[in-house]
């Protein structure tokens, strides 16, 4: 990738020096961490999180950030990493990336990865949609893995979701040929809206599936079908 990466989101400022005002696909969530989480992050943060400044860095690749060179798997979204150390721990010959915002689930995630001990992830807390244009290289991605992204239930809010053209367009290019996208939501109007944004994209080929029987089922997920919300599942393969 380009060793001079534009600012990332944040870090934008005006002409005159004023923070620009961007439209995100997440929000900021509370920071605040439990103890179980900073003794998880104090142990385990150094082994597996990426910091925030270093994608700044001329020469920085994902790929340098793992021992062995292996093909790539990005997951958007990890929360806690219940689905992400299960789907890691059975992938041992893939490097896998977490894109994940928010510090405590981060924290909770990299705890669990560390319990198993787990060599082949690494978790980065810099924006999703910026990070699969300028940290990922075209072709370069074996899978991506978006479950239960935030739905922005509301109208006025539909422009912050995930999965629009801009970003269907964006993650065709990034996936090597016969390279899949994986995506669940347990919220209808996002999954119509899914399918028919990616039915849309001409090199992504797919629509929707049974369930992934190697993704557990995540307390997110059995929260949702509680409130009886039946999750819809997507594959999309590269053509």
């Amino acid at each position: 990738m380009n060793e001079s990466r534009p600012a990332r989101p944040h870090h934008k400022l005006t002409e005159d020096g004023r923070r620009m005002r961007e439209v995100l696909t997440y929000s900021r969530r509370g920071s605040r961490f439990t103890d179980k989480q900073q003794r998880a992050w104090d142990a385990h943060a150094e082994r597996y999180v990426i910091p925030d400044d270093e994608v700044d860095r001329p020469g920085f690749s994902l790929a340098g950030q793992f021992a062995q060179v292996q093909p790539l798997i990005v997951e958007i979204g990890c929360g806690v990493g219940e689905a992400t150390a299960v789907l890691a721990s059975t992938r041992p010959t893939y490097n896998i990336v977490g894109l994940e915002v928010w510090r405590p689930g981060v924290a909770d995630t990299i705890g669990r990865l560390g319990e198993l001990d787990l060599d082949n992830v690494r978790m980065c807390s810099v924006d999703a949609v910026w990070s699969m244009e300028h940290l990922v290289a075209p072709a370069q991605l074996a899978e991506l893995w978006t479950f239960f992204p935030d739905p922005w239930r509301k109208l006025r809010h539909h422009k912050r979701r995930l999965v629009t053209p801009d970003f269907a367009n964006l993650v065709a290019t990034r996936l090597v040929d016969g390279g899949v996208w994986r995506l669940a939501t347990d919220w209808l109007e996002y999954a119509e809206q899914m399918v028919e944004v990616l039915d849309a994209e001409p090199r992504l080929a797919g629509g929707v599936v049974e369930r992934w029987a190697d993704r557990p089922v995540t307390r997110f997920e059995r929260r949702g079908l509680a409130e009886g919300r039946e999750p819809t599942e997507l594959l999309y393969r590269r053509v």
